[in-house]
């Protein structure tokens, strides 16, 4: 592992906790709730029941769930409620860890680009129709 000094590590997860909304889950591979917290209700999901199945109360992990012995990105994923976030799942000898992450400023810069993109290709049209 590298040696990253220790206030690089502390500034790393207080930006992670004040910026990005962290929120997790641990689901036992049987699909069963088994632990959660952080801002979960900042991604529209609220009242959670351990030891029910995951996938009846968080439906965008719907099939992605139990993993293999691989971990899992999902980058800019829109929630059934409308929120994107980075989503992390990774499995552990206790089970899946889901772990998100507030992505909406990475997607609003996104969304700027492709506006961006989309003006200059008008624009481009717009001149060569006037040649």
């Amino acid at each position: 592992m590298l040696d990253i000094p220790a206030p690089i590590i502390n500034y790393l997860f207080n930006f992670i906790i004040d910026n990005r909304s962290l929120a997790y889950l641990l689901v036992s591979k049987n699909g069963c709730l088994s632990a959660w917290g952080g801002k979960l209700s900042a991604y529209g999901v609220t009242n959670l029941q351990q030891g029910e199945n995951v996938k009846q109360q968080v439906f965008f992990l719907e099939g992605l769930l139990p993993l293999d012995d691989s971990p899992l990105f999902l980058p800019c994923l829109k929630t059934e409620y409308g929120i994107c976030a980075d989503v992390h799942i990774f499995p552990s000898t206790e089970g899946d860890w889901v772990l998100l992450l507030d992505a909406s400023a990475h997607e609003m810069q996104i969304g700027l680009v492709q506006q961006y993109v989309n003006d200059v290709s008008l624009l481009s049209r717009i001149v060569s129709n006037n040649k």
